[in-house]
């Protein structure tokens, strides 16, 4: 069916016509190249082989090449079959060598895979190597650690530190201690051996009770009790400090009467005194005193005194605080670390006894009877400064300045 519009006829060849290209296999002659199979006396071209015999094929006589093996040992210059001389073969066929092992590079090329099997060694190596520094760190800290704690073993400062297992066990009595320290130590008043006998806390200078006099526990501290008798006291074996020489002597005391002469403690002989610290009246009021005699004979007349007037009497502890300074020749009286009164003199009478506590000699008899209490005893062979005084604390000694005795201490 058309459209009614006369088209173009170009009519195809017919088939069989001499010349005549086409479908199928051309008449006549093989053109000089195309698709099919090779025609009898054509030079090549795609396609099965001439057949057996034939001219051209291979195997026959002359061929110049083709399948096969070549005729009378000679190569043939080209053709189908096996390969010829060239570039890439040498000779006649040879058999086919062995297969080839594993790829091996060239000798002027580097063995990567050995390359990186070196480096991953080396990488373990420094791995090995780093594991086993940070372990010898740990071990040299844990032995540096054990070295602080147990102390070296060349009897080193380390060495004089007890154990927690050796240290002293703790009294149940409160524990005084010297300025700056804060290990607890035993307060006990009295001495291990002799309960009638005040222990010195700084030397061997132990005082020795009389049968009414006593030590009594308060809160976290010991007094020494007197009730005003002959026999209420306590004294040293002999004379603690040079009174011809500087000296300083404090207790901390509080008294039950207000009236008379009421002495804390002193130092003398049979005869008198060479320094007394406690109470009396002057100018008809009751005033804490500290006194020195400078006379062998021991009169009134004699003696000097710097006083602390109308201070209220009560059993409120107070700390009295007395010093000769034999370069100055100045006595001073301080009362709670503050300096109240200083008077001049030619000097102070060694009388060579013992110190006492709780009574005085005057005139060759026992006077001044102390009715009260008493604590933080201390007696030092210096005159302490007044910034000195000031920095003494009740109940404990400053490590810089050590006393000659101390007793009751808290």
């Amino acid at each position: 069916m058309t459209d009614g519009t006369d088209r173009p006829q170009t009519p195809q060849p017919e088939p069989g016509a001499p010349d005549n290209g086409g479908y199928g296999y051309p008449q006549g002659q093989i053109p000089a190249g195309g698709y099919g199979y090779p025609q009898a006396g054509q030079p090549g071209g795609y396609g099965y082989p001439p057949a057996p015999g034939a001219p051209g094929a291979p195997g026959a006589p002359g061929a110049p090449g083709g399948f096969g093996p070549p005729a009378d040992g000679q190569v043939p210059p080209a053709g189908y079959g096996y390969p010829q001389p060239g570039p890439y073969q040498q000779g006649p066929y040879q058999p086919a060598p062995p297969v080839p092992g594993p790829f091996q590079p060239p000798a002027d090329e580097p063995d990567w895979n050995a390359l990186a099997e070196g480096a991953e060694q080396d990488r373990r190596k420094k791995r090995l190597w780093a594991v086993i520094g940070g372990a010898t760190v740990l071990a040299l800290l844990a032995g540096g650690g054990a070295f602080l704690l147990l102390g070296n073993d060349d009897g080193g400062p380390d060495d004089a530190k007890p154990l927690a297992s050796e240290s002293p066990s703790v009294s149940a009595s409160p524990s005084p201690s010297v300025s700056g320290s804060k290990a607890p130590v035993d307060n006990t008043p009295t001495a291990a051996d002799d309960p009638t006998v005040l222990r010195d806390r700084s030397g061997k200078a132990g005082l020795k009770m009389g049968p009414e006099a006593s030590t009594v526990p308060i809160e976290k501290r010991f007094e020494f009790r007197t009730t005003g008798t002959p026999n209420s006291y306590a004294e040293s074996q002999k004379a603690l400090v040079d009174v011809s020489k500087s000296f300083t002597v404090t207790a901390r005391i509080s008294n039950s009467a207000s009236k008379g002469r009421q002495i804390a403690v002193s130092q003398g002989n049979e005869k008198t005194f060479s320094f007394e610290l406690g109470s009396d009246e002057v100018n008809g009021k009751p005033a804490w005193i500290f006194r020195v005699q400078t006379n062998k004979d021991g009169a009134d007349s004699t003696t000097a005194t710097v006083a602390a007037e109308g201070r209220k009497m009560d059993s409120t502890m107070t700390e009295l605080t007395g010093t000769y300074n034999d370069s100055t020749k100045m006595i001073t009286l301080f009362v709670d670390g503050k300096q109240i009164n200083e008077a001049k003199v030619s000097g102070v009478y060694k009388a060579p006894g013992p110190l006492e506590l709780g009574r005085t000699r005057a005139q060759g008899n026992w006077a001044g009877a102390w009715a009260g209490a008493m604590d933080s005893l201390r007696v030092y062979r210096i005159a302490l400064s007044p910034e000195q005084v000031d920095d003494q604390k009740p109940g404990k000694i400053d490590s810089s300045i050590k006393p000659v005795g101390s007793w009751l201490l808290f």
